[in-house]
């Protein structure tokens, strides 16, 4: 079953480009016609790119690997946040902090930070502390919550990014190129799809067409991860079965030789004794 359709994306205006003027020479391949002066994007292309982006982005959620989503314009960041949220997802919604990858170290300290601010709050050494020092903390607090809230559970490099309008998020682009990270974005009739793995050519301005294309990408999330939550009841299950023949099988080990072993004495004393019976007596050989 197709993720979405041509009338889908037809109405959620997907396959609005930029003025001709303003166009990238590589998105050629993507274009359908000119129309009024902008460019028109090919919706058949669009299918085929958006399903090859979820099958792929599904495999490696399914592997238990995390994807991070990048959207800091203004008319993506509030949906990117939400979607991500709902699949429990790192994300980026506002500014993109150089060397959010490169240096992730870095970064990492910058999050412990944060949690040591709530850890001073909940053990109540925050209340000790002078009226100035609390709104100092206060403040780097939010701050850093601005900047980092949507990566505080990342403690390792994700395995994939999402983008959307990579014109905008360039610097992201080019610090995944340098990790070897996969990238899956949003590209526009203005962009550069080159250095993007899976580019998916769409109206990445338009509410509907983010959300739409976000949306496919979120459910794709969503089935490799019941995929995943169903293999690994499956081999808990398989685990358990076979802990259980292990168990069981030692007792009927050490039964069965023991058994087994008294018959085959019960057997040999009979068997002599039943020659000893046959067996004539010197004296009567002699008689």
């Amino acid at each position: 079953m197709a993720r979405t359709t041509y009338d889908e994306l037809l109405d959620a205006g997907v396959h609005f480009g930029h003025l001709t003027r303003k166009w990238d020479p590589k998105m050629s391949q993507y274009i359908f016609m000119e129309r009024n002066g902008i460019h028109i994007i090919d919706l058949n292309k669009t299918l085929t790119k958006v399903e090859e982006a979820a099958a792929a982005i599904k495999q490696i959620v399914k592997s238990g690997r995390k994807v991070l989503f990048v959207a800091t314009k203004k008319q993506a960041k509030d949906i990117v946040a939400e979607y991500s949220k709902s699949v429990n997802m790192p994300f980026i919604t506002e500014r993109w902090l150089g060397g959010m990858l490169t240096n992730f170290a870095t970064v990492r300290k910058s999050i412990k930070k944060m949690s040591n601010i709530d850890k001073l709050t909940k053990d109540g050494t925050y209340s000790n502390l002078s009226k100035k020092e609390r709104l100092m903390i206060q403040r780097e607090r939010i701050k850093l919550e601005t900047l980092l809230g949507g990566i505080a559970d990342l403690n390792r490099l994700p395995a994939a990014l999402f983008l959307i309008d990579v014109k905008k998020e360039h610097i992201a682009v080019s610090e995944a190129l340098k990790l070897n990270i996969p990238t899956f974005a949003m590209v526009d009739t203005n962009s550069d799809p080159s250095n993007i793995d899976f580019p998916i050519p769409a109206n990445d301005d338009a509410t509907k067409s983010i959300s739409l294309i976000t949306g496919i990408i979120i459910k794709a999330i969503e089935e490799g991860l019941e995929e995943r939550k169903r293999e690994k009841e499956d081999e808990a299950e398989k685990e358990a079965a076979q802990a259980k023949a292990k168990a069981d099988a030692p007792e009927v080990a050490d039964r069965t030789p023991n058994e087994g072993g008294k018959r085959n004495r019960k057997v040999a004393v009979e068997a002599d004794a039943a020659v000893n019976d046959e067996t004539p007596s010197a004296e009567s050989t002699e008689e």
